[in-house]
């Protein structure tokens, strides 16, 4: 999980364990590169909106990442805004879906089911 705001973290993180997924934190773009390069994941849920690297830039410097690596992270979005445009604008950068806050346990399963085995 990708998230700076420490309740959205919490809140999140008891979705995840509920559904059964073990996690890692990181609080901005920036340090889910670095885990990236140590650790393998079997999807992303990745804020949009965050300091030092944004979700966004983040999404495009992994898939860049992937390239090398033959690899492919599902990265599912969550943002703030559900503006006519955000999907586009998620799956632009290259992440594979997205979901709205406040998060909504039932997609949040379903995307995750989809896109992931735990």
């Amino acid at each position: 999980m990708v998230e700076d705001n420490k309740i959205n973290q919490l809140v999140a993180g008891k979705f995840l364990q509920k559904f059964g997924y073990q996690y890692d934190i990181a609080e901005n773009g920036a340090q889910a590169l670095e885990r990236m390069q140590t650790k393998s994941y079997d999807a992303i849920l990745m804020d949009c909106q965050m300091p030092v690297l944004d979700g966004f830039e983040a999404t495009k410097r992994i898939r860049l990442l992937e390239q090398s690596s033959q690899s492919h992270v599902p990265i599912i979005g969550l943002t703030a805004n559900a503006l006519e445009g955000d999907r586009e604008k998620c799956l632009a950068c290259g992440m594979d879906d997205f979901t709205t806050k406040p998060i909504k346990i039932d997609e949040l399963e379903a995307k995750l089911k989809h896109w992931c085995s735990n």
